[in-house]
């Protein structure tokens, strides 16, 4: 769901986008209905689409502010893209001086890369680019300088808008004029593209590892111990005990990296005098106590079940 109108020249690139971000959720042969209607210019208002969505039992939730263009060394990027079920197909236009590249991603995986050095390019659905290609051969004014091409672009960018609801009405243009010639443009665009690609890669390699360890955490904390035993008293040294977990208990860090495992020792306080080798250790009203006489302890871990 976007639109995206890019010039690249002699002069330099001029790039307009809009900000719309469309989430679906309900049943997928309602929802490729939903999606065919509007790719093919049958819905054409955003009142329309969401009275359709519901007819259709599809729950929408339409946003304006998702940025898609962006300035990248002397480049402006253009980012077009799809979620699937597993992975994001991406679509981009990195354009400056006297060049550009479209890199089409699965994930941070390259799957195709063309270069070329001018053109106006259009990223869309084609009923969006259709309606776009028309505007511009009745306003395209190659001689115009790169704001006024900018502003063209967001005037045929509003039209569009006014006609499906694939476009929103609010948009970012970006402009990068540097002293390329076309092979100085392509060696720009190689190496600002790769490096981008890498950043690409390490974040999703720690969007990656964030939400593994964010499981982990959801996991651990349903085995928290509120209720029950969870060792033994196997040493004394003043206010100081060292437990021994049982057989179904484990202590935790912070970062729910095991410290101790069943039949291990952990190091608890007291303020009780009456603690004897062999009283049992019980987690009571979600409190950590001696089991015979209730007397409070304290640690530094999270006991957990196995």
């Amino acid at each position: 769901m976007s639109l995206i109108i890019a010039y690249i020249g002699k002069k330099g690139c001029v790039m307009t986008g809009d900000k719309r971000k469309i989430g679906y959720f309900g049943d997928k042969q309602n929802l490729a209905q939903l999606e065919k209607e509007l790719y093919e210019g049958i819905i054409s208002s955003d009142e329309e689409f969401s009275k359709r969505a519901g007819e259709l039992g599809i729950s929408i939730k339409i946003s304006d502010d998702a940025s898609k263009l962006k300035i990248v060394g002397n480049t402006v990027r253009g980012e077009v893209s799809t979620k699937g079920t597993f992975e994001t197909k991406r679509r981009r236009i990195y354009g400056t001086t006297n060049g550009y590249q479209i890199v089409e991603l699965l994930g941070s995986e390259q799957k195709s890369r063309k270069a070329g050095e001018k053109g106006v390019i259009i990223f869309g659905n084609n009923y969006a680019k259709k309606l776009a290609q028309a505007l511009i051969q009745k306003q395209w004014k190659a001689s115009q300088s790169l704001k006024y091409m900018g502003e063209v672009f967001e005037q045929i960018l509003a039209e569009v808008a006014s006609k499906t609801p694939t476009v929103g009405d609010k948009f970012d243009t970006l402009i990068q004029q540097p002293k390329f010639n076309p092979s100085q443009a392509q060696q720009h665009l190689n190496l600002t593209i790769d490096n981008d690609i890498k950043v690409l890669v390490k974040f999703r390699q720690d969007l990656t590892e964030k939400l593994v360890q964010q499981s982990i955490a959801i996991d651990m904390a349903n085995k928290i111990i509120d209720k029950g035993d969870v060792g033994k008293v196997v040493s004394v040294d003043g206010n100081m005990l060292y437990v021994q977990l049982n057989d179904k208990t484990q202590a935790m860090d912070g970062n729910w990296k095991q410290l101790a495992g069943p039949g291990q020792n952990v190091l608890m306080f007291t303020e009780s005098t009456d603690v004897k080798i062999g009283d049992k250790v019980v987690i009571e009203d979600e409190n950590l106590c001696l089991k015979k006489n209730k007397s409070p302890l304290t640690c530094d871990i999270i006991l957990c079940s196995l």
